[in-house]
């Protein structure tokens, strides 16, 4: 049975097999006020079955010209029932997988060597392309919920899958080459061959005709298959566990709550996991956090120096307001708004525009470096982040107690840029006591006289 089971055949559209047709049609459906915001229904179902499906996110740089240099940058991700397996496969792009919810066996294979681990939330991992893996729910209840961000070598935002196996929509790759050259390379007959590994047009078993039938309306359907109680106890067998690991390692997963947040107090917390602390994220550049901001509360203003920052809504509600520019040029728009923005770029640039939007559960938005941004949770928020550009990226907050690189401001400078005095500025920045979280409700909502001064046009007045 546990044969019968593993040998399904392969899809014409298996898991990321269409994704360079997909990526070429997704089209936006957010906010075109908001280039910053993907909204859940931004993703496309490349594939969708009674036990899962996978979804793949609009390129990044179709909402923005700002986001140009997330174009080599795609985001899916793989939702399963429980005891189910997404069947193997090997893509031509890096991919950094996070496990959202649920408890996985992820299966690697090595040309010498076979790994599997497993996983659960938080654990993390690189697959550098290439790698043949296939992953599965072993939990009896609980949904398993992965995100990827996938890095592709071959053409910039594409993906393609290669498949070991056939079906009768998608010849294996294998069938690709020639008689001879299967035959010297298996050093056997090319009946046997065709036999046992090839699919077999002409002689259809009634099994295949029966599985044929059930993918009348599903030419999918065996993407993600059902397993057995004992499929999954073989498959579990020397699986590392690696949830509560600390020490970096270059092939084996590690889980963003492995070592104590960076920020953190009685309204939030904050993991991150950078190039610097981990060897599979150093070649890709790239930081991977995990944010939790309880009800009511709000992660502080701030921005990042060099990261340009993509974030996953796990779970829960919110806002974000982020700042930018009153110009940002959004693909689609006319040449002559272009040249006119062109025109007039030098005095658009001096205002800045609040860019706000409700946050729910699959949303994604994205945060340019050097770009402010504040995150509102108004019921308790699960937010995943995967930093492009990480190394030496420096997160300053404007708000707040510690890391707050606004009260490093001399005096005298501080008299120059507020139209309070510097007194004023550092008694109003004194008031918050807390850092990095505080509560999104202010304490002292009574203002002084200072207020209805004409204050200098800045960042923090777009919040």
């Amino acid at each position: 049975m546990a044969a019968t089971t593993m040998k399904v055949s392969f899809p014409v559209l298996m898991l990321l097999g269409i994704v360079f047709l997909a990526s070429e049609c997704v089209s936006s459906r957010s906010d075109p006020e908001n280039p910053f915001i993907f909204q859940s229904n931004s993703f496309q179902t490349l594939f969708e079955n009674d036990n899962g499906h996978i979804r793949l996110l609009q390129k990044f740089d179709e909402r923005s010209k700002i986001l140009e240099n997330l174009q080599n940058y795609r985001l899916l991700e793989y939702k399963s029932k429980p005891r189910t397996i997404f069947l193997p496969q090997q893509t031509d792009a890096d991919f950094i997988l996070v496990v959202l919810s649920g408890k996985a066996i992820l299966t690697v294979l090595k040309p010498n060597d076979r790994n599997s681990f497993n996983l659960e939330r938080g654990d993390t991992i690189k697959l550098p392309a290439g790698t043949i893996v296939y992953l599965v729910n072993r939990d009896d209840n609980e949904d398993l919920r992965v995100l990827d961000l996938a890095l592709p070598v071959n053409r910039p935002g594409q993906l393609q899958s290669f498949l070991l196996s056939g079906s009768q929509n998608q010849q294996s790759i294998l069938s690709g080459f020639s008689k001879n050259i299967l035959e010297a390379s298996f050093n056997t007959g090319y009946e046997e061959i065709e036999k046992v590994l090839l699919e077999e047009h002409d002689k259809e078993t009634q099994h295949r005709r029966s599985l044929r039938d059930k993918r009348e309306h599903s030419q999918e359907e065996d993407v993600i298959v059902k397993l057995s109680t004992g499929q999954i106890e073989e498959l579990s067998k020397n699986a590392k566990s690696s949830s509560k690991k600390s020490v970096s390692s270059e092939s084996e997963p590690f889980n963003l709550r492995s070592r104590s947040p960076i920020y953190s107090n009685k309204f939030g917390r904050f993991f991150e996991i950078t190039p610097e602390k981990n060897p599979q994220l150093q070649d890709l550049n790239v930081f991977v956090s995990s944010v939790e901001i309880k009800e009511g509360s709000l992660l502080l203003p701030h921005y990042n120096s060099r990261a340009i920052v993509i974030v996953a809504v796990n779970d829960g509600n919110g806002d974000f307001e982020l700042v930018g520019q009153r110009n940002e040029n959004q693909q689609g728009q006319r040449k002559e708004d272009d040249e006119e923005e062109e025109q007039g770029e030098e005095e658009i640039n001096k205002q800045v525009k609040n860019y706000k939007a409700k946050l729910s559960r699959g949303d994604v938005f994205v945060i340019p470096a050097g770009y402010p941004v504040a995150i509102k949770a108004s019921s308790n928020l699960n937010l995943l982040g995967f930093g492009i550009n990480a190394k030496n990226n420096q997160r300053n907050f404007l708000a707040g107690e510690e890391d707050n690189v606004v009260i490093q401001i001399h005096q005298p400078v501080k008299e120059l840029v507020f139209p309070g005095s510097a007194q004023e500025v550092d008694r109003l920045l004194e008031n918050q006591k807390q850092s990095h979280f505080a509560n999104a409700q202010p304490q002292h909502k009574e203002r002084g006289s200072h207020e209805t001064r004409d204050p200098l046009y800045s960042i923090l007045d777009a919040f």
